[in-house]
C-alpha cells in the first residue's frame, strides 16, 4: 500500500433484533432477526473502503468460523487484515443488540474478551504499520494502556472514537495526542467533566476538552445535530434529514466520513455535513453498513 489508513479497534459478529411493536419488557417479542459483521473498528474500515480508501485493520480474532467470515468478507472488501492476531481457543468477539420498534436501540450486550490480546506489544511489532499510514483510527475497544501505546508513538494524526461512556475514560490521559475525538452527549460528558443540559455546557464541554491540547472535537448530539470544534472555530450543525430504518452504525459511517473529509482537506464546517451525511445514509439501511456509501453518494447528500 502507497497510501493507507490504519484502523486498530475491535470486531464482531453481531446479532441483531428489531420487534414487529413497542418493546414489552420481560416478554417474548416478535421481530426480526439479523446476522452481520461488526465491530466498532471493523465498521469503519468497511465505511472507509465504499468511501474509497484503502485500510489496514489491526485487530484481535478467535480461531472459529465467526473469525473466517470475517477475514473472508474483509479479502472482498479490499481490507488489509494480514497483521490481524488470531488467537487460539479464543472466540471472536460477539455484540448483541435490540432495537425499539422505529429502530434506535434499545439495549445491548458485547463479550469483547479477545480484544484484551491488543496489546502494548502487538502493536509495537506492527508499528511499521501504524507510522506508514496517511493517519490512525482507534477505538476504545481496545485495553487503556495500548491506546496510550498508540497515541504515544504514533507519529501520524491519531482519530479516536470513545465508543461508548463505559470505555471513553479510557482515553482522557491521551486526550492531548488526539487529533479528532468523536464521543456523543454522554461520552463528552464524562471527557470534560461538564453535564450537557443545553448550548452553553455543550460549548463548554467542548472547549474543556479543547483544553486538554485536543486538537478537534465532534460531540454528536443524534437529533440536535453535532457541535465541532477546533480551537479557531466553533459550530453547531444539524442533523442531515435521514429515512430511520436502523440507527446501529450511525457512528461508525460519521467517523469514516470525518477522516475521509480530513484527507479531503475539508474545512470545519463541511466536515460536519460530511460526517452528518454519512450517518444518514447508514440509518437509511436495515444493515449495519449501508453498500449504497460511496464519495458520490457523499457530495450528493451534503449538496442538499
Amino acid at each position: 500500500m502507497n497510501s493507507y489508513i490504519a484502523v486498530v479497534g475491535g470486531v464482531n459478529m453481531d446479532i441483531g433484533g428489531r420487534p414487529f411493536a413497542p418493546l414489552a419488557a420481560k416478554d417474548s417479542n416478535p421481530g426480526r432477526v439479523t446476522i452481520s459483521l461488526g465491530g466498532v473498528g471493523r465498521n469503519i474500515a468497511h465505511n472507509l473502503s465504499l468511501l474509497g480508501r484503502d485500510v489496514c485493520l489491526l485487530t484481535a480474532l478467535g480461531d472459529d468460523l465467526p473469525a473466517q467470515r470475517i477475514l473472508a468478507s474483509c479479502a472482498e472488501l479490499g481490507i488489509d487484515v494480514r497483521h490481524a492476531l488470531t488467537v487460539p481457543g479464543e472466540a471472536t468477539s460477539t455484540y448483541i443488540y435490540l432495537d425499539d420498534a422505529d429502530g434506535d436501540m434499545a439495549l445491548a450486550l458485547s463479550d469483547m474478551a479477545v480484544c484484551d490480546r491488543i496489546t502494548p506489544e502487538y502493536l509495537a511489532q506492527r508499528m511499521d504499520v501504524l507510522s506508514g499510514a496517511d493517519l490512525v483510527v482507534l477505538d476504545a475497544n481496545i485495553p487503556e494502556e495500548s491506546l496510550a501505546f498508540a497515541a504515544e508513538h504514533c507519529r501520524v494524526p491519531v482519530f479516536a472514537d470513545p465508543v461508548s461512556a463505559a470505555k471513553a475514560g479510557k482515553l482522557r490521559s491521551v486526550l492531548s495526542r488526539i487529533h479528532t475525538l468523536k464521543p456523543n452527549r454522554l461520552e463528552a460528558e464524562l471527557l470534560s467533566g461538564i453535564r450537557i443540559t443545553g448550548e452553553e455546557s455543550l460549548r463548554a464541554a467542548a472547549e474543556k476538552l479543547l483544553e486538554t491540547g485536543l486538537g478537534r472535537v465532534f460531540i454528536t448530539m443524534g437529533e440536535e445535530g453535532v457541535l465541532a470544534a477546533d480551537g479557531r472555530r466553533m459550530i453547531h450543525a444539524p442533523c442531515c434529514p435521514a429515512r430511520m430504518r436502523n440507527a446501529t452504525g450511525a457512528g461508525d459511517a460519521f467517523m469514516a466520513a470525518l477522516v475521509w473529509a480530513w484527507q479531503e482537506g475539508l474545512d470545519l464546517g463541511e466536515t460536519c455535513r460530511a460526517a452528518a451525511a454519512a450517518a444518514a445514509v447508514a440509518v437509511e439501511s436495515e444493515e449495519t453498513i449501508n453498500p449504497e456509501l460511496s464519495p458520490e453518494t457523499l457530495r450528493n447528500r451534503m449538496a442538499r
